[in-house]
């Protein structure tokens, strides 16, 4: 860092010259019979300590308390207080320590207290200002001293009508790749700045209207913003695209004698394929105007504003550096400090950018097939793809999805374009801002059929040997049937979710709930459900889970019929679609969660990460590792087997020859004549497994003929790059 201190010192011409300070400081006052009591350097030292601790605590009303009555009367506490305020702010000051070096009593009960002042600030560092100087008065009246106050005191060059200013040094945001290094956020847009010289404006009204109409802002703005410029200064008024920029570029020129630079600008290259986890960037809020500034950023500096762009903003847009320099009346200017800008750090997420792109449009092609089958109404869909054995977020997949790039501040289509493209976004009634993924609940359906089967064989109620005779009809609560006319007869446990049967689940959710109501949503909490996944970097829900103490504080009972209901998932639980990969990925590593994770590294290129993913475990289980077994096993004969749910939409794959274990889901939504929606979850392969998926599309009917099909298209793709014929 560069530090110059170069400030003037404050001496009254009266006193003796500075280089008899030390003989002085030390020299007892003569005449001690005469001075009245308290009137001694001591009391004057204790005043200016007082004065200067009070500036270290930043207490403004404890400093303005110690000044002169004159001082009070000619500086208002609200004035006061805004003084120092403001040029803290402008020196972006986090804290000082002062050390008083010396005094020099003067004649007429005045003393001189020399001190060094050491600044430590956000943007420009430490800087320190020695030889500075603190006067004092004898006030009569009050029988104590009192601080002689100028604008001198904050800084010695502000006495003399001096001016502070910093200028900011931003660093350049960084981009955002995938985990290949497939760029997903860059600074490949460009875009043009118009800056003015306000006394070379030829034609100062027509200017002002001309830079409110070009620039989108108020004409009283565009009045302000040059009031508080230097006439001879070259001043940014703001930022137009390309295309406003050779709309506007005559009448700017002709009237404010405008110059233009070209600047880099935020541009999304994968657009709406990855617009729910990337982000946006954007201008801020008023609430966050104050922390942005206090960090050394313009007021009107562009942040992220959801997605990674927002939880990973801190390491993209980097720290500022910056010239913290006075202007003095004369228009000489005297820098104080001055730091250069921390660089900005790229982000790399988990996503593999081709898988999110075949996932995204695959989902695309399936509603345009089902124009005249369930596509009329669906709203959207969702997947989510998982590296089980780390928690690394492969897939993360929200339909509809939106074009990113209309959010940004100076977008490549041109402002009109953007702003109408984004108006019908936000009044599409599908809902395109909403990330499914994370924070679409839905019922659970058959898919939560793992967890009942975990719960009542871990728990003991059920024996792992145990079979149920389903007869297609369940009345012991309610009457109910299952999906299959008839029943299915008599099936063991593996069978109960090799054929999604019903009444088996119903049986073993009124069992369940006579041995304790609780064991069911303790279980489901054990594995993840009722509370959020664990990721940081998006918004997400916790999902929806009963059980008698929730139902209490509703005003509601809890019933048998609440545990039976919610062992097939249809009430009492509402889940995420990545609640639910989390779940299966839990399932095949034998009970282990880990937290699921979207940034896989944040580092400048070349240098250490400063951030590096690693696995994080979130609940080890003690399940009885028989019972994790059985329900692995099960789920593979969900594909696999002749009479399992998905088998007949994985048959002929090549996927069988690794394995692919699952659960296909249909769970009933809300409305007359509304489908259901459509569930696969499943892990692959079998043996060792690598990937969970977990895919909803809803009120399309059926999970084994919606969901399942777009799961062995997505996986068939991943491990043998090519769809199904």
């Amino acid at each position: 860092m560069k530090i110059r201190t170069g400030l003037a010192l404050f001496i009254l011409a009266s006193l003796v010259a500075c280089s008899a300070w030390n003989q002085i400081a030390h020299t007892p006052t003569p005449g001690a019979s005469a001075t009245p009591e308290g009137q001694t350097p001591e009391q004057a030292e204790r005043v200016a300590r007082l004065f200067l601790q009070a500036w270290q605590n930043n207490d403004m009303a404890g400093m303005h308390r110690l000044l002169s009555f004159g001082g009070q009367e000619a500086t208002l506490l609200p004035a006061f207080r805004d003084f120092y305020q403001r040029n803290q702010a402008t020196m972006t000051l986090q804290s000082l320590e002062t050390r008083i070096t010396g005094q020099l009593p003067g004649p007429g009960g005045l003393m001189t207290f020399g001190y060094d002042v050491e600044f430590h600030t956000r943007q420009v560092g430490s800087f320190g200002d020695s030889g500075r100087t603190l006067r004092l008065a004898w006030d009569p009246q009050l029988r104590d001293w009192r601080v002689i106050w100028s604008p001198a005191d904050l800084l010695p060059a502000l006495g003399d009508g001096g001016a502070l200013r910093l200028d900011a040094r931003l660093p350049s945001r960084a981009n955002i790749y995938d985990r290949a290094g497939r760029t997903l956020a860059s600074r490949n847009n460009r875009v043009i700045t118009v800056n003015v010289v306000k006394n070379e404006i030829p034609h100062v009204g027509n200017c002002n209207l001309r830079l409110a109409a070009a620039l989108n802002l108020e004409l009283s703005l565009i009045e302000q913003i040059l009031a508080a410029r230097a006439a001879d200064w070259l001043s940014e008024m703001g930022t137009v695209d390309p295309l406003v920029w050779q709309e506007t570029r005559a009448g700017l020129e002709r009237d404010c004698n405008a110059r233009f630079i070209e600047r880099a600008a935020r541009q999304y290259e994968t657009g709406p394929v990855t617009a729910h986890s990337v982000g946006y960037v954007g201008w801020p809020d008023d609430s966050q105007v104050a922390a942005l500034t206090a960090a050394g950023f313009p007021q009107d500096s562009i942040i992220g504003r959801s997605g990674v762009e927002a939880s990973r903003d801190g390491a993209l847009r980097g720290v500022p550096g910056g010239r913290l320099y006075v202007v003095e009346s004369g228009g000489r200017q005297t820098t104080l400090a001055e730091s250069p800008p921390e660089p900005s750090q790229s982000v790399w997420l988990t996503l593999d950018a081709p898988l999110q792109a075949f996932i995204h449009d695959s989902l695309l092609r399936a509603r345009e097939a089902a124009a005249d089958t369930w596509a009329p109404g669906s709203d959207g869909a969702a997947a989510v793809v998982l590296d089980l054995r780390s928690g690394a977020i492969l897939a993360l997949v929200s339909e509809p999805s939106y074009d990113n790039n209309v959010f940004a501040p100076f977008p490549a289509m041109g402002r009109e374009g953007a702003l109408e493209l984004a108006a019908l976004v936000q009044e599409d009634p599908r809902r395109p801002l909403l990330n499914r993924a994370t924070l679409g609940l839905y019922p659970a359906g058959s898919i939560f059929k793992v967890v009942t089967a975990i719960a009542a064989t871990d728990s003991g109620v059920y024996a792992l040997d145990r079979k149920y005779r389903s007869t297609g009809s369940w009345n012991r609560d309610l009457p109910r049937r299952d999906w299959l006319p008839g029943g299915h007869g008599l099936l063991s446990l593996p069978e109960f979710l090799k054929y999604s049967c019903n009444s088996c689940f119903y049986e073993m959710g009124w069992d369940l709930d006579a041995a304790d109501p609780w064991l069911l949503p303790s279980y489901a909490r054990r594995l993840g459900f009722g509370a959020p996944s664990g990721l940081h970097d998006l918004t997400e829900a916790a999902g929806e889970l009963n059980d008698p103490e929730v139902l209490r504080e509703s005003g509601f009972n809890w019933h048998p019929s609440e545990a039976v209901s919610m062992a097939v998932g249809q009430r009492g639980v509402r889940v995420t679609p990545l609640q639910v990969a989390q779940l299966y990925a839990t399932v095949a590593n034998g009970g282990t969660r880990y937290r699921p994770q979207l940034v896989q590294q944040v580092s400048m290129f070349g240098d250490t990460p400063t951030f590096s993913m690693q696995p994080e475990v979130l609940a080890e289980s003690d399940f009885d590792p028989e019972v994790i077994a059985l329900v692995q096993e099960a789920l593979c004969t969900v594909v696999s087997e002749p009479g399992g749910t998905a088998e007949h939409v994985f048959r002929g794959s090549p996927l069988l020859s690794q394995g692919v274990c699952g659960k296909t889901g249909t769970a009933e939504s809300p409305g007359e004549d509304t489908l259901p929606h459509a569930w696969f979850a499943a892990w692959t392969p079998a043996a060792e497994p690598e990937i969970a998926i977990a895919l909803l599309v809803e009120n399309a009917g059926e999970g084994s003929a919606v969901a399942a099909p777009l799961v062995r298209q997505i996986l068939e793709y991943w491990y043998f790059g090519r769809e199904a014929a």
